[in-house]
């Protein structure tokens, strides 16, 4: 089966920083991504979180709903603790018939703190890695059994941030933890997706496209920029736009059999500076384009 494009509402209303795009209608962000050409959305905070309420906005603009974040804190709480809080956002992904759960794990994680460089973000010790990793398996074995597979989703301002600790997140979990590759935040983290895919390829299960503009990342790092600021000034940009190579990446994914059901443009940019339609429109034509070529 060709994988479905879908796309995030991140583009149209920030979720870490929720003024921007803050007076956009969920209904203008539906119609315009229906508009552009995608199958699905991913969640973001101004959708209704009842199965009943959400289905009849998503049927209206003919959509489905591809999956949704969910913020882990399994550094703090049991697995139990964490199956229990789990239940409502796992319920709504269920009554959709989501092929993943998006996890993250957020202790500590500075990624919505504007104020915060991202150098001050939490690290595992080495001995923490084991402990964690047992953790995630074992939340990771009850999603798969409920029908939801876990897709890790690492990202910055977290503790699996780099490319040395997402290799040893994955060499520390089993296989029911999926990795989704995100190709914005693994270019920020100095990271090349080529490589996550060479290694771990047989472990992804979800993929989120989002290019980097390298002039903005260098300024960023140089200045030990937040999360939030370098979001702002425009680090992330939708494929085909910036310096991520993605017909090696999706070709690539095609060799290792990517088995996921989507590509998601996940590509956060002030709304006010990068008109979401325009953009999401563009990266959506590059994306569909590779795929025909690929067959992927």
């Amino acid at each position: 089966m060709t994988v479905r494009l879908g796309v995030n509402p991140i583009a149209w209303s920030n979720d870490d920083m929720q003024e921007l795009g803050g007076d956009t209608p969920l209904e203008v962000c539906l119609a315009e991504g229906r508009q552009a050409g995608f199958a699905g959305f991913e969640l973001g905070h101004k959708f209704p979180r009842d199965p009943d309420a959400l289905r009849p906005i998503l049927e209206r603009h003919g959509l489905s709903l591809v999956s949704g974040w969910y913020s882990a804190g399994l550094l703090e709480r049991s697995v139990a603790e964490e199956i229990e809080a789990v239940q409502p956002h796992l319920r709504l992904l269920k009554a959709f018939n989501c092929s993943v759960m998006v996890v993250a794990e957020t202790t500590g994680c500075v990624h919505g703190e504007r104020g915060t460089p991202l150098s001050k973000r939490p690290k595992l010790d080495a001995g923490q890695w084991a402990e964690f990793g047992r953790k995630m398996t074992e939340f990771g074995d009850y999603l798969r059994e409920q029908g939801t597979p876990l897709a890790y989703h690492y990202h910055m301002g977290t503790v699996v941030e780099t490319p040395d600790e997402i290799n040893r997140f994955a060499d520390s979990t089993g296989d029911s933890v999926g990795v989704l590759l995100d190709t914005g935040h693994l270019t920020f983290a100095g990271g090349n997706p080529l490589d996550v895919v060479a290694a771990w390829g047989h472990r992804i299960n979800h993929v989120h496209c989002k290019d980097v503009r390298a002039d903005v990342l260098a300024a960023a790092k140089a200045g030990d920029s937040s999360f939030l600021d370098a979001v702002v000034n425009g680090v992330f940009t939708v494929p085909g736009d910036g310096c991520v190579d993605f017909p090696a990446v999706l070709a690539a994914l095609k060799a290792k059999n990517y088995r996921g059901e989507w590509l998601v443009i996940e590509a956060e940019q002030d709304p006010a500076k990068a008109h979401p339609l325009t953009y999401v429109t563009k990266g959506r034509q590059h994306l569909s384009a590779l795929v025909a070529e690929l067959g992927l």
